[in-house]
């Protein structure tokens, strides 16, 4: 039975046509050190043989639930038909492309009680691996002092998300409190990541655990693969969440940080021939009294070609 020192910890495995890896991932929570696991699988309309991989585990573990969407909804939707019913504690969002170490569960719980209250996500290193499983790099590199880049961060981080990208995704372990505080994923977006890390550091501290915990894969299917290219599916959600973040600054430091992002993200839109998008990027950049000239230059250009 869960305990306070061993809290329920609720696995949302979500599958879109990731036959080949599928697998590998269900084992991957099989080989869990944590004991204390409730385990939603859920196959967002796969068309590749998913479904019956799903079927086979859940029959093989009766107390894992299984969810088979009749239709294609999207990862955020997807995520909360299961965060609905779920009773853990503590939360993993676990794409089943990727693969979890099996110390991955046990440390994280751990860090979350040297964290204390306050903290409402966990998150850590990953390897990345290429679509035969064979590693890649780690999310972190390295320089010759041992210092970790991108440099990630722990504590009240709102500014830190809002200017830069550094957390790893698949490593995340949310508490439940948080996600019912901001209910949930957003529905109404394309991808859920940015938008929780702007609206949960908002209130809650994030802490990093040095230790490498997730195996995320690359492939061309990945969501990760399909931003920053000529009409990049996510921009719009990208912009929306600037948006959030802008109504949530409460000072000049977080109104900088978040300039910094919408800088990088006009820079990108333009650069892929994305020009209604790079428009209304401009145009928040004008509302943050943060355009300069190259920033001008990009909305001129925007304006007469979009």
């Amino acid at each position: 039975m869960p305990t306070a020192s061993q809290p329920l910890v609720t696995i949302v495995a979500l599958c879109y046509n990731h036959a080949r890896f599928l697998e590998t991932a269900l084992d991957s929570i099989l080989a869990q050190t944590y004991p204390h696991l409730e385990v939603f699988l859920v196959d967002d309309a796969s068309t590749d043989g998913s479904a019956d991989i799903l079927r086979r585990y859940a029959a093989a573990h009766p107390g894992w639930h299984l969810r088979l969407l009749p239709a294609n909804v999207g990862n955020c939707r997807a995520f909360n038909s299961a965060l609905r019913e779920a009773r853990g504690e503590f939360i993993i969002d676990f794409a089943t492309d990727d693969v979890l170490l099996p110390e991955r569960v046990q440390q994280q719980v751990s860090a979350f009680a040297a964290a204390g209250p306050r903290c409402g996500m966990v998150y850590s290193d990953a390897e990345l691996i290429d679509e035969a499983g064979r590693f890649v790099r780690r999310h972190f590199r390295r320089d010759a002092q041992g210092q970790l880049h991108p440099r990630p961060a722990s504590g009240a981080v709102f500014a830190e998300v809002l200017a830069r990208y550094f957390i790893s995704t698949p490593t995340m372990l949310m508490r439940r409190s948080t996600l019912a505080q901001l209910g949930g994923y957003d529905e109404t977006l394309a991808y859920e990541d940015f938008d929780f890390w702007v609206r949960a550091s908002r209130d809650w501290d994030f802490y990093f655990l040095d230790t490498v915990t997730t195996q995320k894969r690359l492939h061309p299917q990945s969501m990760s693969s399909k931003g920053y290219r000529p009409h990049d599916p996510y921009l719009l959600s990208t912009i929306k969440v600037c948006r959030k973040a802008q109504a949530l600054c409460r000072t000049p430091a977080e109104r900088a940080a978040l300039a910094i992002r919408v800088r990088w993200e006009l820079r990108q839109a333009a650069r892929h021939r994305n020009f209604p998008e790079a428009r209304e990027l401009y145009q928040l950049l004008r509302e943050l009294r943060a355009v300069k000239p190259l920033d001008w230059l990009l909305g001129q250009a925007a304006k007469w070609k979009g």
